[in-house]
């Protein structure tokens, strides 16, 4: 089977709202990719429709060139996490997952080996619930993994968890892309996609707004921006200003430098003996290229509310 996931052109309505408007990507193997939006943007819908939970009016969403619904053993093709609430609270963790592999035709021993994987080696005979949101996190996480799928899909799977957690699910995500899995991650928390994604699928108004990997849509997020820091700041503006570079003072000393690659700025600021304490190529944040994406999605809905106000 092929470790992929297609989405081609979905559409979806409920009631007189657009969820899906021609939602369109693709999630490769070997690489964890991000699936980001602001709330409302359709990931969920999207997430739902690959699992066959909700049918699409258009379009179409297949798992290793299948329909999800026509998989046999699905544990074994796709894992998926949307809801770690989900376990009936009265069984134990291991029981949960003992009762989801027996479904499917796996054995005790694998169970055994997935509680392992996540960790949870000294609660898996404790009720579900008393577990912590993060405890749930991982036997969810768990349960995705029951069957040993080439593909999976876990909804926000670092919510809850403690600090240790967050590092260890990290590194997690990127050893199962390692292994050739294709990994579609939906998350809020940009800075834990930064470190661990390597693709990025962007929405907005349920279409993509953006298809790209997340070095390439931080080098545009950075526009070639150069900071300087220089107690002669007017005759730095006049140096690099002939240059053809656009100026900004943002700071008393610092200078925002467009236009000009930072060892080129050090050679002018050389050339006519100009002080200065500090050269530094910008470097965006996935947190700041997200946002110059979504920034017209957030207005529009922002309008929205406004509207519905008056």
């Amino acid at each position: 089977m092929r470790a992929t996931i297609e989405v081609a052109g979905l559409r979806k309505r409920f009631g007189r709202t657009t969820a899906l408007d021609g939602m369109s990507f693709t999630v490769k193997p070997g690489q964890v990719t991000g699936f980001v939006g602001p709330n409302g943007a359709g990931k969920s819908t999207t997430m739902r429709v690959i699992l066959g939970l909700d049918a699409a009016d258009e379009g179409y969403a297949l798992v290793g060139g299948r329909p999800y619904r026509s998989l046999r053993r699905p544990l074994c093709h796709v894992g998926a996490l949307l809801d770690a609430t989900a376990p009936q609270p009265s069984r134990t963790g291991r029981n949960h997952l003992l009762w989801l592999a027996h479904s499917q035709g796996l054995s005790a021993r694998r169970v055994d080996e997935v509680i392992g994987l996540v960790g949870l080696e000294s609660a898996a005979r404790r009720k579900a619930g008393g577990y912590s949101l993060g405890m749930r996190q991982r036997l969810g996480i768990a349960a995705a993994l029951l069957g040993d799928p080439p593909v999976l899909m876990l909804d926000e799977p670092v919510n809850g968890l403690d600090p240790e957690g967050v590092v260890w699910i990290r590194g997690f995500l990127r050893s199962l892309a390692e292994q050739g899995r294709a990994v579609l991650v939906s998350s809020h928390l940009m800075s834990e996609l930064q470190d661990t994604a390597g693709h990025l699928v962007v929405v907005g108004r349920g279409r993509v707004v953006a298809d790209t990997g997340v070095a390439e849509l931080i080098a545009a997020a950075s526009r070639g921006q150069v900071a300087l820091r220089t107690t002669a700041r007017a005759e730095a503006m006049e140096v690099l200003a002939r240059a053809g570079a656009t100026v900004a003072a943002t700071e008393r000393d610092t200078l925002t430098v467009s236009g000009l690659e930072a060892t080129r700025v050090v050679a002018l600021l050389g050339q006519n003996a100009v002080p200065f304490s500090e050269v530094t190529a910008h470097r965006a944040t996935l947190e700041e290229a997200y946002m110059d994406l979504t920034r017209d999605e957030v207005e529009f809905r922002a309008s929205l509310g406004q509207e519905a106000t008056r």
